[in-house]
């Protein structure tokens, strides 16, 4: 079952917050893999550097458990995104 976009959470959102979903304005990218798989990552304001660097996420379900980090970095090109334009932020593995 395909989830639409707007009912994706946002990473770091609260489940019982009533706009954990994107919001208007923003920019996302969409976490592929590992323990935050499906999750919409809020990258508006990021400079283009850290967009490319990725970004190491807290996680309680990673193999490290409370506290250990998922390592997610930019998709490549043929993965889906297009040149010049990252869509998707692929997990690379857990660390502490």
């Amino acid at each position: 079952m395909d989830v639409a976009w707007w009912d994706r959470w946002v990473y770091g959102s609260e489940p019982d917050d009533p706009e954990r979903g994107p919001q208007p304005g923003h920019a996302y990218v969409e976490l592929v893999g590992g323990p935050l798989d499906g999750m919409l990552l809020d990258v508006t304001g990021w400079p283009p550097q850290d967009v490319v660097d990725g970004a190491l996420l807290m996680s309680e379900h990673g193999a490290f458990g409370p506290g250990g980090r998922s390592d997610y970095a930019p998709a490549e090109l043929g993965l889906g995104s297009e040149a010049g334009e990252v869509g998707r932020f692929v997990w690379q593995g857990d660390v502490p």
